[in-house]
């Protein structure tokens, strides 16, 4: 009776040891998170330098609408 919980326990043990061990699906989803990480930054970056041309093209054209002198 002893032996076997011993052993069962044990097992459990190096299952566990593998399991720490083995990292072929952490890389996979850690490779996923930064990839969606990466792809959030490039959004972001471009909805604020869609903003920043968005406004030199208004300025530019309000200043060929109005006198050129003003400009």
């Amino acid at each position: 009776m002893l032996l076997g919980l011993y052993a069962r326990t044990q097992t459990l043990w190096f299952d566990m040891k593998s399991r720490m061990r083995g990292e072929n699906g952490a890389v996979a989803t850690e490779y996923v998170l930064l990839l969606a990480l990466i792809a959030i930054a490039i959004v972001a970056g471009a909805a604020v330098l869609a903003g920043a041309i968005n406004a030199r093209f208004e300025d530019a054209s309000s200043c060929i609408a109005t006198a050129p002198s003003s400009c």
